[in-house]
């Protein structure tokens, strides 16, 4: 494939856009090499502006689950648009949508629109903390929550890339009230709980990673944070900006039977256009502005072509009943057959998938933290992703994201893949 007109774009961005991007991944630093520019998406295919076509495992790192520019969700963009893009006024939609989450997601009585998943998981930290009256929170390393100052505290996806994990500009301040423990390692979060006994008021977490990779929860890992955080009166955050109505309709709140106290959203509720959300019970929701007195606002929140493009969504996800289990079985087939080609090429390597996520790691070990994920071999990534990519393949370009499988992915797109994987040269 030929690259000419991206490179020159990207030449061009270089000039106007720090790092020449919006969002640091983009750029391609941890794989190497010169970014793609992409100009049109369709079903499960990307084309650049070289006109090189992709099949997409990124899907707009989780949003089109559907495929890209579904017809029926587009329909009601085209509908939204003639009427309006914006009002700063209150909507009906708004009001849809909402219902439509509430009804359906377990232990949330309330939610909140704001536009995207960094707000959203910043907002909830601070609603806990309004709530609870206390300072501290707990967040794993290699989870990812957006790039707010409480976050960025050793984190994964983004920061990692960079090898740099804790992002100056973040005030030792900030970082005294973040704590820090390993995913999947609960004494470590007892111990937390016990030498700062009465000061945390949350813990946060994805709970099926998706920024270091897909790294999922192991030995009722969940469920115990819900019983420490119970006996200690603190709230359970669970971040499903990813997981949110990909694993299950309910999220990993029903895939686990699991009730967190506040759970964030994004991606999949906007239908790709931008959006968040946090949601909770009302006996929390209630201290939100303008009925309680913890303070929240967005210009833009609850835009009605993101309410309209993601109820749309919603609805067709819902509709059919066997949804989450064909993507299911599309990952698990993707995982058994490149496992089976990467095996018969001698290539050591784990894969971790839940659901339509999924990650493969050039590792000896199974990867069940940020460290494990650490130890794997990126630059053998780095030359899968490239090669994959000459052959069609649009993978994530760090070894610390996960991929996300769309229900536009079927047999004719699995079979070009397996293909891609097939011409993989290791050496």
């Amino acid at each position: 494939m030929k690259y000419q007109r991206s490179s020159a774009l990207f030449d061009e961005a270089y000039q106007y856009i720090p790092g020449g991007v919006n969002s640091p991944v983009r750029a391609f630093k941890s794989v190497g090499g010169v970014p793609v520019f992409m100009k049109s998406a369709k079903g499960a295919y990307l084309t650049d502006a070289d006109d090189n076509t992709y099949i997409d495992y990124i899907n707009s790192w989780g949003p089109a689950i559907l495929g890209h520019t579904h017809p029926e969700v587009l329909e009601e963009l085209k509908i939204q648009a003639e009427k309006g893009f914006s009002f700063g006024a209150p909507t009906e939609l708004e009001t849809e949508i909402a219902k439509f989450i509430t009804q359906s997601v377990p232990n949330v009585d309330q939610i909140r629109m704001v536009s995207s998943g960094t707000e959203a998981c910043m907002s909830a930290v601070r609603l806990a903390r309004g709530f609870t009256g206390k300072d501290k929170i707990v967040k794993f390393e290699g989870c990812y929550h957006g790039h707010s100052d409480s976050f960025l505290i050793k984190a994964g996806s983004g920061a990692a890339t960079f090898g740099n994990p804790n992002s100056p500009g973040v005030t030792a301040g900030t970082a005294k009230d973040t704590l820090l423990a390993r995913y999947n390692d609960f004494e470590q979060v007892q111990d937390l709980f016990r030498h700062h006994h009465g000061e945390i008021a949350a813990v946060i977490i994805e709970p099926v990673a998706g920024n270091m990779g897909c790294v999922l929860p192991e030995n009722e890992f969940l469920q115990k944070l819900r019983t420490i955080c119970d006996e200690n009166g603190a709230l359970l955050i669970f971040d499903e900006v990813m997981t949110g109505f990909r694993l299950a309709f309910g999220g990993a709140q029903e895939l686990y039977n699991v009730k967190a106290d506040l759970v964030t959203y994004g991606k999949v509720i906007g239908g790709g256009l931008p959006v968040g959300a946090f949601a909770g019970r009302n006996e929390i929701m209630d201290h939100l502005a303008p009925k309680g007195g913890v303070y929240q606002a967005g210009t833009l929140s609850g835009n009605p072509l993101a309410m309209r493009a993601g109820l749309k969504t919603l609805q067709l996800i819902k509709s059919d009943e066997n949804f989450f289990q064909n993507l299911a079985k599309t990952t698990e087939t993707l995982d058994f057959e490149i496992g089976k080609i990467l095996n018969g090429k001698g290539i050591a390597h784990k894969i971790n998938r839940k659901g339509s996520m999924m990650s493969v790691f050039f590792h000896i070990n199974r990867v069940s933290n940020f460290d494990e994920a650490q130890r794997a071999n990126h630059s053998l990534f780095n030359n899968f992703f490239h090669q994959l990519l000459k052959n069609g393949i649009y993978l994530p370009p760090s070894g610390y994201e996960t991929y996300f499988i769309s229900d536009a992915i079927k047999d004719r797109e699995i079979d070009m893949t397996l293909e891609a994987v097939r011409k993989f040269e290791y050496s």
